[in-house]
C-alpha cells in the first residue's frame, strides 16, 4: 500500500495580510513557520522515499522544516512550477476584504472557488488542475504504484485540484473544500493508485 500526503504550506505573510498571493513568492510568516514544524511533529511516523514541491518559497520552506524535523533532509526532492499556486492575475497583492467590497462578496466567491470562472488576467481552478494532473500522472504517481510513501507540499489550489481529482469530487463539491495551512493530509492509495482512505493528521 502506498502513502501520500498533501501538505499545504504554513501560513504566509500574505494569508496573515489577507491578501491574494498566487505566483508572488511570499515568505512564511512566524506562525507559518512554527505549523511547519508542528506538521513535522506529527510526521514522524513516517519514512519518506522522496518529495515533490512547486518553485515558490513558502512550499519550500515548508518541506525543508518538515524534513528536518523528521531527520529525512537527504531524500530526492523534485521541485516544479506545475505544483505552483493558482495564478490569480490582477487580483495578486490585493486585500481579500477591499476587493469584495469593490467587485461584490459574491463575484469573489466565485473567482476564489468557482471550478471554471478565472479572475481577470489569471487562472481558474481548471485550470490549475490542468497542469497538477498531468505532472501528478507522469512524475509522482509511478513511485505510488511502487508502494513508495510520497511527501508533496504546495498550495491550497493546487491541493484542491489534485484532492478533486483523488477523491472523484464534482464541480460543486470542490467549491466548498478547503485545505488548511500546515496539516498533513494522507491517502492511503492500493497497487492500482486508487484512494482506499484519507484523513488528516
Amino acid at each position: 500500500m502506498a502513502q501520500l500526503i498533501l501538505l499545504r504550506h504554513g501560513e504566509s505573510q500574505w494569508n496573515l495580510e489577507n491578501r491574494f498571493t498566487g505566483w508572488v513568492d511570499v515568505p512564511l510568516s512566524p506562525r507559518g513557520t512554527q505549523e511547519a514544524k508542528d506538521a513535522g511533529v506529527k510526521l514522524k511516523g513516517f519514512t519518506f522515499d522522496r518529495a515533490f514541491t512547486s518553485v515558490l518559497s513558502r512550499a519550500n520552506e515548508t518541506l525543508r522544516l518538515v524534513l528536518e524535523a523528521v531527520d529525512q533532509t537527504g531524500i530526492p526532492i523534485e521541485k516544479d512550477k506545475a505544483l505552483n499556486e493558482r495564478m490569480y492575475g490582477d487580483l495578486q497583492g490585493l486585500n481579500k476584504e477591499e476587493t469584495a467590497k469593490k467587485y461584490g462578496d459574491a463575484q469573489v466567491k466565485i473567482w476564489r472557488r468557482s471550478y471554471d470562472v478565472r479572475p481577470p488576467g489569471g487562472e481558474s481552478l481548471k485550470d490549475t488542475a490542468e497542469r497538477v494532473l498531468p505532472y501528478y500522472e507522469a512524475r509522482i504517481k509511478p513511485y505510488l504504484l511502487k508502494g513508495e510513501t510520497i511527501l508533496i507540499a504546495a498550495h491550497g489550489n493546487s491541493l484542491r485540484a489534485l484532492a478533486m481529482q483523488l477523491e472523484q469530487l464534482t464541480k460543486e463539491q470542490v467549491l466548498e473544500l478547503n485545505i488548511p495551512t500546515g496539516a498533513p493530509l494522507l491517502y492511503e492509495l492500493d497497487h492500482n493508485g486508487k484512494v482506499l482512505s484519507h484523513r488528516y493528521l
